[in-house]
């Protein structure tokens, strides 16, 4: 009798018939992707703030700098604004900086997402060090250069260092 296999293995099939690749580019699977990418950016976020709290409390950041964000919505007067501006911030950091790291983590330096992660995180700093500027000079400009750069890249790592623990999850299209 003549073999008219191809060879090839079917994927596995689960419980609701699809492939594990249909199933996590489903729309589950991109909302799975996406609650993946919101905790990276909160622990992300929660490891920078405590940085920053550090850049306070040596007079090279200020909290109330995130004032600017509530200001920039227009609703300075109406809610308390560095509360407002911090909650901006981290939205920031929970949804679109995450998606734009799974997006562009394969192409970053280093071998691991927490060490792409600091890449990342060194890149926005690029952006963030001119915003939040406050006309620091001397001594206070170069720890407000530096502990923001090592905020960054403590985020960067914190974002990858969650990606990297769901790593056993199919790769979707997020």
């Amino acid at each position: 009798m003549e073999d008219t296999s191809s060879g090839v293995e079917d994927p596995p099939i689960n419980e609701d018939g699809l492939t594990e690749a249909e199933e996590f580019d489903s729309l589950a699977g991109i909302l799975a992707d996406g609650v993946v990418g919101a905790a990276g950016g909160l622990v992300g976020t929660a490891m920078m703030t405590v940085v920053f709290l550090i850049a306070q409390s040596l007079g090279a950041f200020n909290l109330d700098d995130f004032a600017v964000l509530t200001e920039l919505v227009g609703l300075t007067g109406y809610v308390p604004e560095v509360l407002f501006g911090f909650f901006i911030f981290l939205g920031g950091g929970m949804f679109p900086w995450p998606l734009l790291f799974a997006s562009l983590k394969a192409y970053l330096p280093g071998k691991t997402d927490p060490i792409s992660g600091a890449y990342f995180g060194g890149a926005m700093w690029t952006g963030f060090v001119l915003a939040f500027y406050t006309g620091q000079s001397g001594l206070m400009l170069v720890l407000y250069a530096v502990l923001t750069l090592v905020a960054h890249v403590v985020y960067g790592i914190g974002l990858g260092a969650v990606f990297n623990y769901f790593s056993t999850r199919p790769d979707s299209i997020v």
